[in-house]
């Protein structure tokens, strides 16, 4: 083990989570401040590829993690008719007995990683911000708001793409840019024939997917280019949402008579961050969205927000001088984490510019060949 005996982690997402969850097994005493009140995640779904089935097992969560959602083996796209035209898996990366992805509703996520962090001892505290970091040899001494102050050996940010954490490492340096595109989302009935990720294109470059989460839930996604980033009324999201799909043939064009309570819909711009400057400094580091926000196009967002914390906690496992664990954690996630943000970039300027010569399919199968090597 490493100098490190007692850790802060702001933020209490997925990646926040799983690195208090793995820092627990590992004996290291976590302290975890979320500055949401109501601790809880919207209800639409996630996808989870191959390579976080393998990240997952390597967390020892894997067990509950699967049962929290719907297995399913291949991402299968269609044409604008509606028509499969190709499909792709990343086997089995945990093994023979774990499916290949699961789709999973977010608050059941969330809840499920909660409760393990929870159990495991980690000492959670609500409503609370970090205002001042200030680096001591040998230590970080931390003002939460409300004045409340305390001392940790290492302070982990897994506080998102507008990481407050970031911005008392790198002041207003590095901020969420939004790329052109918006992403809606809405929970259905999940029909039999929805038993793999179905991926969707229609004539004018807007895209859709449906994800299935459950025996009898499924989500869609839908992807729509939104110039300007307008502001949409909560009110009409239903409406804004059925008229962005008139396009739509098949499956979608069915679904889209079924969109009628605004409430049901979550709409969100797609903004992206990529740190360059070293993801630490000193006895502070930063994890998943803090450091690489990235588009949904590929579906690894939050798998490598996952990542990172698996791999920062097997090189504070690993011990040796804390620059040598940060260090290394960086160097072992920089590069892919850049992978996943170039190539969904890749994929959001292609139906920006209604470009049909990209092949979607094949980007997302090497992709998953990608993902496939060591963490």
């Amino acid at each position: 083990m490493s100098e490190i005996g007692k850790v802060l982690i702001v933020g209490g997402g997925i990646a926040g989570l799983v690195a208090a969850s793995m820092l627990r097994d590992r004996g290291v005493a976590v302290d975890l401040v979320e500055k949401k009140r109501d601790w809880q995640e919207y209800g639409v779904g996630i996808i989870q590829q191959s390579n976080i089935m393998r990240a997952m097992q390597f967390a020892g969560l894997l067990d509950r993690y699967v049962s929290a959602g719907y297995a399913y083996e291949d991402n299968v796209f269609h044409d604008p008719e509606g028509v499969p035209v190709g499909r792709a898996s990343g086997g089995r990366l945990a093994g023979p007995d774990f499916p290949a992805n699961i789709g999973v509703r977010r608050s059941k996520l969330h809840e499920v990683l909660k409760e393990a962090a929870l159990e495991k001892g980690t000492q959670v505290r609500l409503g609370v911000t970090v205002d001042a970091l200030n680096q001591q040899p040998g230590r970080v001494d931390v003002t939460f708001s409300g004045g409340a102050q305390g001392a940790y050996d290492l302070v982990i940010g897994a506080d998102g793409a507008s990481s407050q954490v970031r911005a008392l490492l790198y002041g207003d340096k590095y901020q969420p840019t939004f790329v052109g595109q918006c992403v809606w989302r809405h929970n259905f009935a999940r029909p039999d024939e929805v038993d793999a990720l179905q991926i969707f294109s229609d004539t004018a470059g807007n895209a859709a997917g449906l994800v299935p989460l459950a025996h009898d839930l499924m989500y869609m996604y839908l992807v729509t280019k939104e110039p300007g980033n307008p502001k949409m009324p909560q009110a009409e999201l239903a409406e804004l949402m059925r008229a962005r799909m008139v396009h739509f043939k098949g499956r979608i064009g069915e679904l889209r008579r079924e969109i009628h309570d605004p409430a049901e819909v979550v709409y969100r711009p797609m903004e992206v961050v990529f740190v360059t400057d070293p993801w630490y400094q000193g006895r502070v580091v930063m994890i998943g969205d803090a450091v690489h926000t990235t588009t949904p196009h590929l579906a690894q967002g939050a798998g490598m927000a996952i990542e990172d914390a698996v791999v920062l906690s097997d090189q504070i496992s690993r011990g040796g001088p804390l620059e040598t664990v940060l260090s290394g954690y960086q160097a072992r996630r920089y590069e892919r984490a850049k992978y996943i943000q170039d190539n969904s970039l890749r994929v959001c300027r292609a139906q920006m510019e209604n470009d049909h010569s990209l092949n979607y399919p094949q980007v997302m199968a090497e992709m998953l060949h990608f993902t496939a090597q060591p963490i």
